[in-house]
């Protein structure tokens, strides 16, 4: 039979696979031709034990983009003192966020939350014409075995969406890496093209804006200000060329603007940060405490830069950040959710998608 979807002569053997008309009788079967989608994390641990948490920590920490230093310096010390010791305290950390009910991190919960609500999207315009799926950077899925599947189901063009609104070579540019190196494992490689960061895309802005709005609206006073804390890294990225900081301006800034705040309302900070050397500043757990010194008592927090609610949002500011705050004689601290599977973030992606398989369907 000719099909012409795909555009080319195919006898079909079972759904979903066939073999070319003129091939010979022991030919191997040839899936349909099929477009991919892939939504993009960081990623998780199997569980909170040590070695699971010794394993992911070993594969993040032992990534060049995340960690540039010379691995001859570098391995000794975190395979021999770091991984030690901080697998017990970031196990403790995703014990208290732990996903219970499914025995996994709530940012693997909150990705297939995503993944499914896109997938219906996509099937209720295109039909099964789009394979929808979802992958992490570290841990499982993991990226290779992810892309490798979809190819084996016929996918000869992938849309990869690394879910990170500003760009960083630590976040999107090793998710794209990964991308790359699964594809040089494949014999017959299927097209692709990676999303771009969509800091200042206008729906990105208007479903922080809302989230912002709708926080406020249940809370009985005005906070003093909004805090955005992004995740930091460290200092000289922004001199080395990473457009991170300046994409984190821009989005508060943007959404400052969308708001109506004023400039004094609305405060950029960074968290997360690890090592000795100096990060991008200032520092969220130490400006909260500096806020509350200056009379700010009621600050609303939220964390632009992560699609999902994770350990640095459900555990580092929801615990660490907090107790700076109001240990500094903070007396209100209100955390807004990140965009997780809201609908006005599924209807981001859903645009940003759009634009990004014109051409492919």
């Amino acid at each position: 039979m000719y099909d012409a979807e795909t555009n080319r002569a195919v006898a079909l053997d079972r759904p979903g696979e066939g073999r070319l008309a003129h091939a010979p009788a022991d030919h191997p079967p040839v899936a349909k031709a099929k477009i991919g989608v892939v939504l993009v994390n960081l990623g998780t641990p199997d569980a909170t034990d040590y070695w699971s948490m010794r394993r992911y920590l070993s594969e993040f920490l032992s990534d060049r983009r995340v960690i540039d230093y010379s691995p001859l310096f570098w391995q000794p010390l975190l395979q021999g003192v770091i991984l030690s010791k901080r697998p017990f305290t970031s196990g403790a950390a995703y014990r208290s966020i732990w996903n219970n009910d499914r025995n996994e991190s709530p940012l693997l919960t909150i990705t297939r939350d995503q993944t499914e609500a896109v997938a219906a999207r996509i099937a209720e315009r295109w039909g099964d014409r789009i394979i929808v799926d979802f992958a992490m950077r570290y841990g499982n899925p993991s990226t290779p075995s992810v892309l490798k599947r979809l190819q084996a189901e016929g996918c000869e063009r992938i849309v990869f969406f690394p879910l990170y609104p500003q760009y960083s070579a630590p976040t999107t540019a090793t998710a794209n890496d990964q991308a790359f190196r699964a594809l040089m494992e494949m014999k017959w490689q299927p097209a692709i093209r990676t999303v771009p960061a969509y800091y200042d895309e206008p729906l990105y802005i208007e479903a922080l804006a809302r989230s912002v709005e709708a926080a406020y609206a249940g809370m009985e006073r005005r906070p003093d200000l909004l805090v955005t804390s992004y995740h930091g890294v460290p200092e000289r990225y922004l001199h080395e060329g990473d457009p991170y900081h300046c994409q984190c301006q821009k989005t508060s800034r943007l959404l400052r603007e969308r708001l109506g705040f004023r400039e004094d309302e609305v405060v950029v900070t960074f968290q997360s940060r690890f090592g000795s050397e100096e990060w991008l500043k200032p520092y969220t757990v130490d400006e909260v405490a500096r806020l509350a010194e200056a009379g700010k008592k009621h600050v609303a927090i939220m964390a632009p830069a992560f699609s999902a609610d994770c350990v640095e949002t459900l555990e580092e500011i929801n615990d660490e950040i907090r107790e700076s705050f109001l240990g500094a004689g903070g007396e209100r601290f209100d955390y807004i959710p990140c965009l997780n599977a809201e609908e006005d973030h599924i209807v981001m992606m859903m645009a940003i998608l759009e634009r990004e398989l014109a051409g492919w369907v």
